[in-house]
């Protein structure tokens, strides 16, 4: 039985409520962001032909597969809230797991929840009748714009939306993700159904490209940040029904479902723009629709970028707020993060103060970008170190049940490893000074742990 089943505890636990269906759409609905319309441009920047950009797509897509059916095991294995923290402090001890949970809690989660609450104020703010998004709504104490108090309140809609029930939330995340994959679809079929399309452009290139291996390795990350997301599945595992079945059918599934609609949207952007204007259209999507059907199209594309991105958020505030959950229970932080609301069974503390720290990187969007980026390199040294727990742990607990084994191990989850350490080399090349401040970010975590290690002894 699980440590988060509420037979096992007097006191409020999280609950089971989390089917197939809603899963399936953290999965799908939280890798879906505004990706998949921006990143075409830069991968085409990268490596200059649409041969290599779907090539990109389709090793980008494998390698996310690869780390959803490594981590389909160690989800299945241990259905507990926290994911990745549950799994490097069995296999590697507590300090490494803090330093996982320190590093999503202070800076990566609330990093990204105001990355997407911006970005769809951004995508709204290019309509006319919204223009004012950008101008000042406070001079004094703090400069701050309408279009700061939108990010906000989207923050703190979605939060409320998560505080009072993981069920309604699942709800929310699997209604929206299902209006998103209908949108995307739309916007293929509308791109194949263009009158100016060519299967031609599928054979030009863009010669003012990066290229080589360098080319191929960005491209790459573009792609792999546009599949990002699939991971936050096993943050919420705690409250999955049936984890053992649920979590591997939603996280093959559904980054195989992303994968699909990724080919079919890049497909219909090429088959409309020819390799030279996807390179220099900040919006290829947005642009390939407005050529099909008309400026209006384009509005409509840009809608789908705020509906799509708000889905995100709801998926990226549920998986956050389990991560200093999980650290709490185990008495590695802060007592009251452990709490769980009697009535709606929800990490309520957890999810305020993550929204606290939201709301101070949104107020101070201008400072926070260059502290967000730092975690880059953070967020993949940690994508390796769990998915090589599955080794670790395979010999460690030999006897633990496990409802699901990793497919082809153990070259799947290996080359998963590996080509995690290429990026990481890549990643480190290209920008050593964010990646050592992205290291020291982590390592800040050492005295903090020391402090609640000796309080949990004390005690």
């Amino acid at each position: 039985m699980s440590p988060t089943d509420p037979k096992n505890s007097p006191s409020p636990a999280l609950l089971r409520e989390l089917g197939v269906g809603q899963a399936s759409a953290i999965v799908v609905g939280t890798i879906i962001g505004s990706g998949i319309f921006l990143v075409p441009a830069e991968m085409m920047q990268a490596v200059g032909s649409a041969r290599l950009v779907y090539l990109a797509w389709i090793v980008g897509g494998l390698l996310s597969l690869a780390g959803a059916i490594t981590y389909a095991e160690l989800g299945a294995m241990k259905p507990q809230a926290g994911g990745e923290y549950i799994y490097i402090r069995d296999a590697y001890g507590p300090l490494p797991a803090f330093l996982y949970a320190w590093t999503w809690f202070v800076v990566a989660k609330p990093g990204s929840i105001a990355t997407i609450a911006t970005g769809i104020v951004r995508i709204l703010g290019t309509f006319p009748a919204l223009a004012f998004f950008n101008q000042p709504a406070l001079c004094a104490p703090l400069k701050v714009t309408y279009g700061q108090l939108v990010a906000i309140a989207a923050a703190i809609l979605i939060t409320w939306l998560n505080y009072i029930g993981v069920k309604k939330a699942g709800e929310f995340q699997l209604v929206f993700t299902i209006l998103k994959v209908v949108m995307i679809a739309g916007v293929a079929v509308v791109g194949f159904t263009a009158a100016s399309g060519t299967w031609h452009n599928f054979s030009t290139s863009f010669p003012g490209a990066t290229g080589g291996i360098a080319g191929f390795m960005a491209a790459l990350v573009a792609a792999l940040w546009a599949y990002d997301g699939w991971n936050d599945l096993n943050m919420v595992s705690g409250e999955i029904r049936q984890p053992e079945r649920t979590i591997p059918i939603a996280l093959i599934a559904g980054v195989a479902i992303v994968a699909v609609l990724y080919m079919l949207n890049n497909a219909a952007v090429q088959y409309v723009l020819p390799a030279q204007q996807i390179a220099a259209s900040p919006r290829p999507s947005s642009e390939a629709t407005a050529i099909a059907v008309g400026v209006w199209g384009a509005a409509i594309v840009s809608l789908g970028m705020a509906l799509s991105m708000l889905v995100t958020l709801n998926g990226t505030i549920m998986s956050g707020a389990r991560i200093p959950y999980a650290m709490a229970r185990d008495g590695y932080f802060f007592k009251a993060m452990a709490d769980v609301h009697p009535r709606f069974h929800t990490p309520d503390v957890a999810l305020i103060v993550q929204l606290v720290l939201s709301i101070v990187l949104l107020l101070f969007a201008g400072s926070f970008r260059e502290l967000f980026s730092l975690t880059i390199f953070a967020e993949w040294l940690f994508y390796m170190i769990a998915a090589s727990t599955v080794f670790v742990l395979r010999r460690k607990e030999p006897n633990t049940p496990r409802p699901y084994k990793t497919w082809g191990y153990p070259v799947v989850p290996a080359v998963f490893v590996l080509v995690a350490a290429v990026l990481l080399y890549y990643t480190f090349m290209e920008n050593p000074r964010n990646s050592i401040y992205g290291c020291a970010l982590i390592l800040s975590g050492i005295p903090v742990f020391a402090y609640f290690a000796r309080k949990r002894a004390q005690a």
